[in-house]
């Protein structure tokens, strides 16, 4: 289960990043956390350029409605993920993980 959390601005989704994938996916839930792999490697904030793109496209965003909160350095992140309630993130999460055959 996600541990989404309500923000002033929106929504704090708490991602697991994998740098250095083979592909740009959405893998599934870990630990609460929502887990994004990326091709790009973990530097100069290239891999962080990377999670919003795949949250955007994955999750139907605009990247100006995703903002890293915490974790720039470190695996574990937190996104404010604006314009949305817990229930409208969570159900987007839930179609894009079933379109990829995963379930939660």
């Amino acid at each position: 289960m996600l541990r989404l959390s309500d923000h002033p601005g929106g929504v704090i989704l708490p991602v697991r990043a994998q740098p250095g994938a083979k592909a740009n996916a959405l893998r599934g839930e870990q630990a609460g956390a929502l887990k994004v792999a990326v091709t790009q490697v973990a530097e100069k904030g290239k891999a962080n350029q990377a999670l919003v793109a795949v949250l955007a496209n994955e999750l139907d965003l605009k990247k100006s409605q995703i903002e890293l909160l915490s974790g720039d350095t470190q695996r574990e992140k937190n996104f404010l993920i604006r314009g949305l309630t817990r229930n409208e993130l969570s159900a987007k999460i839930a179609s894009a993980l079933e379109k990829r055959g995963i379930t939660g």
